[in-house]
């Protein structure tokens, strides 16, 4: 199992329009270069909600459909594969209101199934999730801060490879 998480902080915005605009899943394919399609299946205003993602990983595509569980409310989205080519995989985004900021908690588990390869396949497989997380977030807002994600080799970049603050 690898636990994937990736924090920001969105300035000047308010947790409710955060919310909406994050669960948007049909804009990430526009925003994030490893988004090969997302398909929604049903979302928001519904409680529930249900996606398929295709995302660019290795020489081909990883495939998933999930659920997902909207708390507006409690700034909170839950998802879990219901099919797909992981054997699990389900996390949360969490969204709390700091002052004029919101800060963005994502977090997921996966496993693959396969434990010969996923010191081959893991690794790839976060940098890809974390990526996609950063360029949707950077493509949603217009002053973003991702936290805890430098790059060694670029104090200004994160290891997304996107601007620490974009």
């Amino acid at each position: 199992m690898r636990h994937v998480q990736l924090d920001a902080v969105v300035h000047d915005e308010r947790r409710a329009d955060v919310f909406e605009r994050i669960v948007q899943w049909e804009r990430y394919a526009d925003l994030a270069p490893h988004v090969q399609s997302t398909t929604v299946h049903r979302g928001r205003p519904s409680p529930t909600g249900s996606s398929s993602w295709e995302l660019h990983f290795r020489s081909g595509l990883l495939r998933w459909t999930e659920t997902e569980r909207f708390e507006p409310e409690d700034g909170e989205v839950h998802f879990e594969q219901t099919e797909g080519d992981f054997d699990s995989f389900s996390g949360r985004w969490l969204l709390t209101e700091r002052g004029d900021d919101v800060e963005v908690s994502f977090t997921c588990d996966f496993d693959f199934g396969i434990p010969s390869l996923e010191g081959i396949l893991d690794p790839i497989a976060e940098r890809v999730i974390k990526e996609t997380v950063a360029w949707a977030l950077a493509g949603r807002f217009a002053r973003v801060r991702l936290v805890g994600e430098p790059d060694p080799g670029d104090p200004g970049t994160s290891a997304a490879g996107l601007p620490a603050t974009a």
